[in-house]
């Protein structure tokens, strides 16, 4: 498998492996039909699954300088994506198979970074957690997945408004830093007016107790095979 280049600014927001394991998790679900990616980044999901299943991509991302990198690096992969550098509350496109997401799921805090391309990139009130599932139930086809990674601590906001949405969350599974850590991410798949019992999955240990990375995540990052390249823009 050829290896996927991704350029990124040296100065913005970068992927790190919450998309890397969210992009495990998607492929498991055999992506086909029409596909959109909210708050693409820099390309890196819709890149991926685009060079492995065939389907209709398309990705929105508000920020200008994120859009311009993800273009670029569609361009150079050879994958054919519809972008919209717009607001994810003002997208316009219907009828989606699948809505995927890495989203900004912190809460504010006083930590925040000062950057605005990290900050828009980690916050939730960027993209509220309410707006990104009423939006994305609307969007969808009937029987259309709804598949997302979110902070873990988040779970019961999660759970109420996907059934206020009628999302039902067929399959979840949580991510841990180590088997003896608490869950810090929650990748959920849940599918427009299903009527599936949900599955918890069994837990994805990212660190063995050496820290070394386990089997599965090392399996992850080989299937994504990507290299990544901070370059500033002409």
């Amino acid at each position: 498998m050829s290896q996927r280049f991704l350029y990124q600014s040296p100065n913005g927001y970068c992927y790190n492996s919450d998309s890397i394991f969210l992009y495990s998790f998607i492929r498991e679900f055999k992506i086909k039909g029409k596909v959109l990616d909210i708050g693409c980044g820099v390309g890196i999901l819709t890149l991926l699954l685009a060079k492995e299943f065939d389907a209709k991509y398309y990705a929105v991302e508000k920020q200008e300088e994120m859009s311009f990198y993800a273009k670029k690096n569609f361009e150079i992969n050879k994958v054919s994506v519809n972008l919209s550098n717009i607001d994810f509350k003002d997208y316009k496109e219907q009828d989606f198979d699948f809505i995927i997401s890495n989203p900004p799921f912190y809460k504010v805090d006083n930590n925040q970074s000062p950057n605005i391309s990290k900050n828009i990139a980690r916050y939730e009130h960027h993209l509220p957690l309410e707006l990104l599932i009423k939006k994305s139930a609307k969007l969808l086809k009937p029987k259309g997945y709804f598949i997302f990674c979110y902070d873990a601590w988040q779970i019961d906001d999660i759970l109420s408004l996907l059934k206020l949405y009628k999302l039902q969350p067929e399959f979840i599974r949580f991510l841990h830093p180590k088997a003896n850590k608490e869950a810090k991410i929650v990748m959920i798949a849940a599918r427009k007016a299903s009527k599936a019992k949900s599955k918890v999955l069994a837990p994805l240990i990212v660190f063995n107790s050496d820290g070394t990375y386990t089997k599965e995540a090392k399996d992850a990052f080989k299937a994504a095979n990507t290299h990544s390249i901070k370059a500033v823009r002409d």
